[in-house]
């Protein structure tokens, strides 16, 4: 019975949260010491409270996920978990969460309390707000980046800024159209906001935001002239994750790397230019 609730914790979704390493890792930084454990805690500290916040939209979201061709599998839609006891978890998730943030440092505390108070307020009411919900998703990642930023004593750059905030629009642009191309007419029905999108406008915002992180990306490679060589595979996985969307196979930007082979071997050939391109 253990293996439903660790299914509802999303843990492949923490993947997200190493966003918290990317300015000590694209600044030439390896934290090494107190500092890395520091990073490793408030890593944790996100995980479990992202985990909640996903136990507290499905909690939420059960009746409509029940009309989901996917979601009504889960183990809420489904019935297989009590919504007592995910809610005891929740609570819990919160609270050892926002402690371990508590103890890294007061800082880290206002950023994972302010990160828990946005999964709130979007899971209660702002997901139906069309274009807001997508803000918020991009919110969350500037959070995470900020507070890599501070706890490891690393400037974010503008430009770095910009291109994570566009990339997250892109990205959650890309999970509503492939949501939108899943359910057809009755996408509304499973999410308030995707019935206010006209048709084309996901697609449109798409290609606008993909050609904006391209931009923001090559300012921000200038600054770094060996990592100017990973433009190209910038746009290769910016399109590839196009190609993806629009052939109706998922917009889920963590399944999309996980289960496309050609998308994690570019995310790895990144990693690898970048550690060539600063670390050496």
């Amino acid at each position: 019975m253990i293996r439903p609730y660790l299914t509802m914790l999303r843990p492949t979704q923490w993947l997200k949260n190493l966003m918290l390493f990317f300015p000590p890792f694209l600044a030439g930084y390896l934290p090494g010491g107190p500092a890395f454990t520091e990073g490793v805690w408030l890593f944790a500290a996100f995980c479990l409270v992202s985990s909640a916040g996903y136990l507290f939209n499905d909690l939420l979201d059960c009746e409509q996920d029940r009309l989901h061709p996917r979601k009504r599998l889960r183990p809420l839609p489904s019935g297989t978990v009590a919504p007592r006891a995910v809610t005891v978890i929740c609570a819990l998730l919160v609270l050892a969460g926002l402690g371990l943030a508590r103890l890294v440092s007061p800082q880290m505390f206002l950023f994972c309390g302010g990160y828990a108070l946005l999964l709130c307020g979007y899971t209660l009411y702002l997901k139906q707000l069309p274009v807001v919900d997508i803000f918020c998703i991009a919110a969350g990642f500037l959070i995470r980046l900020q507070a890599g930023g501070t706890l490891f004593g690393v400037t974010v750059s503008p430009w770095l800024f910009l291109t994570v905030f566009l990339l997250a629009v892109f990205l959650s642009t890309g999970k509503r159209l492939g949501e939108v191309r899943l359910l057809g007419e009755g996408a509304g029905n499973h999410r308030g906001s995707l019935a206010h999108y006209p048709e084309g406008f996901l697609a449109g915002t798409m290609h606008l935001t993909g050609a904006a992180v391209l931009v923001t990306y090559a300012m921000y490679t200038l600054q770094k002239p060996r990592l100017v060589y990973s433009v190209p595979l910038c746009l290769f996985g910016l399109l590839r994750y196009l190609l993806r969307v629009s052939s109706g196979k998922g917009g889920d930007p963590t399944e999309s790397l996980l289960h496309d082979r050609v998308l994690l071997v570019v995310g790895i050939a990144w990693a690898a230019l970048v550690v060539w391109s600063i670390h050496r």
